[in-house]
């Protein structure tokens, strides 16, 4: 069962709107659906809070670290509420989708993305859950940091705010622990 959901993203105003922020995204829709608000915890290094949602405990990580330094906000929270990296759901951007395609998945590498690669390294496992976003792949000649630090097109935006939306539908049944059924759904 999860109990932990963590978005990546970038803080601060210049990144809210960017591809590599789709983590951020879609807890600040997530979080709409519960009681819950975001309060600052210094000791997790991130903005936190544990809320409901369909009448179970959930709690929600946006670190603050930068990108580079997700592992270690995770990995706080983590080890101060004894939760095992299998009880964990990681939201972020994924390079190897097209806009509009969301999928879930258990463990894996990082392919790359510095925000997994920190979260492996700090919780020393990469049996977590990820909830890939996609974003697309840069044009020829475009440097992917480039690309993931600026905004999405008008239509992209509508795509990968159509996948978080998909995404958002099923926490509910996320929650209940029923990961195999959703990701048959959600990755077919």
């Amino acid at each position: 069962m999860i109990k932990l959901l963590v978005g990546l993203g970038n803080p601060g105003r210049n990144y809210e709107k960017t591809r590599h922020n789709a983590g951020f995204l879609f807890l600040d829709a997530l979080i709409r659906e519960t009681p819950g608000v975001w309060s600052v915890r210094s000791e997790f290094e991130g903005l936190f809070s544990d809320t409901m949602l369909a009448g179970k405990r959930l709690m929600l990580l946006k670190p603050t670290t930068f990108m580079n330094g997700s592992g270690r906000s995770v990995a706080k929270v983590a080890k101060y509420y004894k939760i095992d990296p299998e009880e964990i759901l990681v939201v972020h951007d994924e390079l190897d989708f097209n806009p509009g395609l969301i999928k879930l998945k258990k463990g894996g590498g990082h392919a790359g993305h510095n925000g997994l690669r920190d979260i492996i390294l700090q919780l020393d496992s990469k049996g977590f859950y990820r909830l890939r976003v996609g974003i697309g792949r840069p044009p020829a000649g475009k440097v992917v940091a480039d690309f993931v630090l600026s905004a999405p097109s008008k239509l992209e935006c509508t795509e990968i705010t159509r996948a978080l939306d998909v995404g958002l539908s099923y926490v509910a049944s996320i929650l209940d622990g029923d990961l195999s059924v959703v990701m048959n759904k959600i990755n077919s």
